[in-house]
């Protein structure tokens, strides 16, 4: 049998003038009951305050990792196409754009030489025909040129010997005259003056006699008077001859001899012009020729070129194998390029058709620049199809683009992702080209690893360092070495065991402290100058509704860039303003910056 105990009501609550024992009945009592309750209820929420909710004794919540140990897989997986390995590619060769009349259905199984394309060849048709006529006038004219090359050349070897005759003549002409007509006029003109001489002596004997036999009247006044005149006349033509030997031997003989040095001199020239010329002329000749037979050559050649430009209207295959389109699978910034269809405009070198020469098939994926210093060639590589679900394909690292996609540099100036082919080992025989996949790179695999988020690892003073937990709000700093990382777990080389917990999300620098919230603006803590901090309150109108800078911070790399990739341009610059890259000097300064490989 119970007794039931009389409830006292606590002094606070107690009426006044009332007993200690004495219990209030009624609506009295029930108040007293509530009063008691809520009393006892702000007592222990006191002692609980007291006992963990002290500013001293409180720990900070954190983000804690236990430091693990076993299988690490460190990997690179990106997504891609699967592509045939070998390829007969088909192109354009007609030269600029030209209209597809008829095309093979995709997929028909071909041989060696059967129809694959045909394109629209009328227009080559016409040029053909009027370079027909092109080509004949052009070999009419080189005709021409050749003949008159061989009629100057004819005049010319006429006319240089007809220079050479002068020459020769003038030549003659002088010696002719030096030696024989000079000393003969000589000669004639000394038997001249020998002639006068002896018939001036014979009129003057002949008048001596006259005048005796006048003076004996033998003969006649008249008669004297006769022989007289006779005798006059032959000292006259003595006087006359000796005058034309003075003459000739004084004047006509030196303008006679520089007359004919002149003419040697001039047909000597005239020689020498007439070769010029003939020269010039057969030169002009024969460049007339060669230009007229290159245009004529020039002419044929256009006229084979439009013959085999109509013959690659018709295209047929190289080899045998299963038409796939070239737009298959294929787009560009624009999107998805449209199939081949009759009635496209087709242009010089553009790939119409792929024909695989072998059922080998790969994978072509496009690698990050922060994870192509992991990749190297014939790494494995591990391939899913999400056509083909369950099934995983071996393969190893082929060929690695040298240069960054320029497609997508274009679209995105910041990104750098690298053309990388993947062979796919064995039977391929349930892939088609097109298909999407994924290619899980396979760098490195350890049996037992230490390992850690990246996340948890940050560069000070560029050291390696882990903040260790110790019951406080920043840790215990503990440099430590690190290996290769899968963009989510770091191997931890040494300085760190199993078991031990660290921050998942380390302190940051002074330069990386986060700004208070607009609400408290009086605490609001901006970065240094030149820092990395950034001002939430400022930006808050671009960033994007529930933005969390702390959550950010702890991303990774691709999360990163995914959450930015996301957002519309205006709100991820104001992200990216408040999380800038760290400064060159970071190291000398102290501020912490992610490791090698950590976002």
């Amino acid at each position: 049998m119970s007794t039931s105990l009389p409830q006292q009501t606590p002094p606070a609550l107690r009426a006044p003038g009332s007993k200690p024992n004495a219990a209030p009945k009624g609506p009295g009592r029930r108040i007293a009951l509530v009063g008691g309750a809520c009393l006892a209820l702000v007592a222990i929420g006191f002692v609980a305050w007291r006992t963990w909710g002290s500013p001293a004794r409180v720990q900070e919540t954190v983000a804690l990792f236990t430091v693990e140990r076993g299988p690490l897989l460190i990997s690179v997986t990106e997504s891609g196409t699967v592509q045939n390995r070998n390829l007969e590619t088909v192109k354009s060769d007609v030269e600029g754009r030209v209209t597809l009349i008829d095309i093979v259905a995709e997929g028909t199984m071909v041989k060696k030489g059967d129809f694959l394309v045909e394109l629209d060849s009328s227009s080559l048709v016409d040029q053909k025909a009027q370079q027909a006529i092109t080509v004949m006038n052009a070999e009419a004219a080189f005709i021409g040129a050749r003949e008159s090359l061989e009629v100057t050349k004819s005049q010319s070897e006429s006319d240089i010997r007809k220079a050479e005759l002068d020459a020769l003549f003038a030549d003659m002409d002088l010696d002719k005259y030096l030696k024989g007509d000079f000393p003969q006029n000589v000669r004639q003109a000394e038997a001249d003056i020998t002639i006068a001489k002896e018939d001036l002596q014979r009129a003057q004997d002949q008048l001596e006699w006259s005048k005796k036999l006048e003076q004996e009247k033998f003969i006649t006044r008249i008669e004297l008077q006769a022989d007289e005149l006779a005798a006059h006349k032959a000292e006259l033509n003595l006087k006359l001859a000796e005058a034309r030997l003075s003459l000739l031997q004084d004047y006509t003989y030196k303008r006679d001899v520089e007359q004919y040095k002149t003419n040697v001199v001039q047909t000597k020239a005239a020689l020498d012009r007439v070769k010029r010329k003939a020269t010039a002329d057969i030169v002009q000749a024969e460049a007339s020729l060669k230009a007229k037979e290159a245009e004529f050559s020039r002419q044929k050649d256009r006229l084979t070129k439009l013959d085999q430009q109509i013959a690659k209207c018709h295209i047929v295959a190289p080899v045998a194998g299963m038409v796939v389109y070239a737009t298959t699978g294929k787009s560009s910034f624009r999107g998805n390029l449209d199939p081949l269809a009759k009635g496209q405009q087709i242009q010089e070198r553009q790939e119409l058709i792929c024909l695989p020469t072998t059922a080998s098939m790969m994978a072509d994926v496009k690698i990050h620049e922060s994870s192509l210093r992991k990749v190297q060639k014939d790494m494995p590589v591990r391939v899913t199809v999400d056509a083909v679900p369950g099934k995983v394909f071996a393969a190893r690292v082929g060929t690695i683009g040298f240069l960054p996609d320029a497609q997508s540099m274009w679209m995105n100036p910041d990104l750098k992702l690298y053309e990388t082919e993947v062979d796919i080992d064995g039977d391929a025989k349930d892939l088609r080209a097109g298909m999407s996949c994924k290619a899980e790179i396979i760098v490195a695999s350890y049996a037992d690893a230490v390992y850690v988020p990246v996340t948890a690892v940050v560069r000070v003073k560029g050291k390696t360092t882990v903040y260790i937990a110790d019951g406080t709000k920043n840790g215990t700093p503990r440099v430590v070495e690190i290996g290769l990382d899968n963009n989510r777990m770091v191997h931890v080389v040494s300085g760190l065991k199993e078991g031990e917990k660290v921050l998942a999300a380390p302190p940051l620098g002074p330069s990386d402290a986060p700004i208070a919230e607009p609400e408290a603006p009086a605490k609001s803590a901006a970065g240094p100058a030149g820092g990395n901090g950034g001002d939430v309150s400022a930006a808050k109108g671009a960033l994007p509704e529930g933005f969390d800078l702390a959550k950010y911070r702890a991303m990774s790399g691709d999360e990163r860039r995914k959450f930015l990739d996301s957002l519309p341009p205006e709100q991820a610059a104001a992200v990216r303003k408040l999380t800038p890259r760290a400064p060159r000097n970071a190291d000398k300064a102290g501020a912490q910056t992610p490791p090698a490989g950590a976002p």
